[in-house]
C-alpha cells in the first residue's frame, strides 16, 4: 500500500504522522510510504532522515493525498484537507467527532473510511492510542495550571508547591482515568495539595493506594464538585465517555463561587470541553477570562513537546497502522479493537458512540 504522511497544518501543531523509525517498519512490510517535504521537523527529523529510512519526500499536501492509499496524521482533518480525501482512502489519525458536526460532514462527503485513534479499543476494553497523548496532557496540564496562575499572566499569583510556611496551592482533578492520575501524580511532585473525583468507587480506591495517601479523593456529585472547586487554586478537567461529548461538569455559576483569577485547564476541549464556559484555544492564544476565572483550553496539548509526543504515539499506533496497511478494511474485521476505531465508511458514521453525540 502506499502510505502518506502530510505536514499537519493545526496551529502550533508540529508532531507528525509517521516518525522515521515508523516509516523504517512499513517500508520492511512492502509498503511505498510518501512524506510532506519539512513534515518532521518539529521532530528534529530531515527529509534526509526520511530518505535514508526509506519514504519518498514529495513537497506538497496535495501530492500525498492524491497518490496516497492511506493517509497517517495526528490531529483531525482541516477544511483545506477533508475535501483532498476520496473514496477507497483510509484515513488514520484522531478525529474527535462528536463535537465536530463540520469535520463529519466532510468526511461523509469524501466517502474515505476514517479509522479514529481514540475510539480504538484493546483486548481489556481500554483505549491505547489515546492513552499515550492523555499521559502526556496530563503532565501538561499541571505545567499550564502553574504558568497561567502566575500574576504576569492574569492568574492568582499562587506557587503550586508552596514554600516552607506557606500554604501550596490547591488543585482540583475532575476524572481519574489516564489524564486525571497523571496530572495528580505532576501536582504531587511539585507539593501542591491535590483532591481527585471520580464517579467510580473502585477507581478512586485505586488511586488512594497508588498515591498512598497522598491525595484527597472524593466521590463525584454536583456538591462534591461545588465544594472542591470553591477552594481550588486550579481544575483540571479530565473527563472522557469514548467517543462521545464530555459532560459539563463546571456551568458558568459554579464560576462566581471561585476563587478570583482561579484556573480551569480543560485537557476535555478536544470532545467539546467539560466546562460549560470553555472554547477551544491555541497554543498561540491560549487561555481567555470567564467571570474572573483563568481559562486554558487548548486542543492540542501535546503538540508544543512534539519530539516526546510523536514517538510516545507512534509506539502505540504503529501495530494498528501496519495491520491496515497490510490488510487494508479486513483489518478492521479481523480485529475488534480495530473496529471500534472505525468512525466513518461509506459516507456514513459507523461508530454508534460517535453517531449518537452527533445526532
Amino acid at each position: 500500500m502506499r502510505v502518506g504522511v502530510p505536514k499537519e497544518i493545526k496551529n502550533h501543531e508540529y508532531r507528525v504522522g509517521l516518525t522515521p523509525g515508523a516509516v523504517r517498519e512499513y517500508v520492511a512490510h512492502g509498503h511505498e510510504v510518501l512524506v510532506q517535504a519539512g513534515a518532521g521537523l518539529g521532530i528534529a527529523a530531515s527529509d534526509d532522515v526520511y530518505r535514508a529510512a526509506g519514504a519518498e519526500i514529495v513537497d506538497t499536501a496535495e501530492e500525498v493525498f492524491a497518490r496516497a492509499q492511506m493517509i497517517v496524521k495526528v490531529k483531525e482533518p482541516q477544511p483545506s484537507e477533508w475535501v483532498q480525501l476520496r473514496d477507497e482512502q483510509i484515513l488514520f489519525t484522531y478525529l474527535h467527532l462528536a463535537p465536530d458536526p463540520e469535520q463529519a460532514k466532510g468526511l461523509m462527503a469524501s466517502g474515505v473510511t476514517a479509522v479514529a485513534y481514540e475510539t480504538v479499543t484493546d483486548a481489556r476494553g481500554q483505549l491505547p492510542l489515546l492513552a499515550p497523548m492523555s499521559e502526556v496532557a496530563g503532565r501538561l496540564s499541571i505545567e499550564a495550571a502553574g504558568h497561567a496562575l502566575k500574576a504576569p499572566n492574569g492568574g492568582r499569583g499562587v506557587l503550586l508547591g508552596g514554600v516552607p510556611g506557606v500554604q501550596p496551592g490547591r488543585v482540583v482533578v475532575l476524572g481519574g482515568g489516564v489524564v486525571g492520575t497523571h496530572a495528580a501524580r505532576m501536582a504531587v511532585g511539585l507539593g501542591a495539595e491535590v483532591t481527585i473525583i471520580d464517579r467510580s468507587i473502585p477507581r478512586l480506591r485505586e488511586l488512594d493506594d497508588m498515591f498512598a495517601g497522598r491525595v484527597r479523593t472524593r466521590v463525584s456529585t454536583l456538591e462534591s464538585i461545588e465544594q472542591e472547586i470553591a477552594e481550588a487554586d486550579a481544575v483540571i478537567g479530565a473527563v472522557l465517555i469514548p467517543g462521545a461529548s464530555a459532560p459539563k461538569l463546571v456551568t458558568r455559576p459554579m464560576l462566581a463561587h471561585m476563587k478570583p483569577r482561579a484556573v480551569l485547564v480543560d485537557v476535555a476541549i478536544d470532545q467539546g470541553g467539560c466546562f460549560e464556559t470553555s472554547h477551544a484555544t491555541t497554543h498561540a492564544e491560549p487561555t481567555y477570562e470567564v467571570d474572573g476565572v483563568i481559562h486554558y483550553c487548548v486542543a492540542n496539548m501535546p503538540g508544543a513537546v512534539p519530539l516526546t509526543s510523536s514517538h510516545a504515539l507512534n509506539n502505540a499506533t504503529l501495530p494498528y497502522g501496519l495491520a491496515l496497511a497490510d490488510m487494508g478494511y479486513v483489518a478492521c474485521e479481523e480485529n475488534p479493537g480495530l473496529m471500534e476505531g472505525l468512525n466513518v465508511r461509506g459516507g456514513k458514521i459507523v461508530n454508534k458512540v460517535v453517531a449518537d453525540a452527533l445526532a
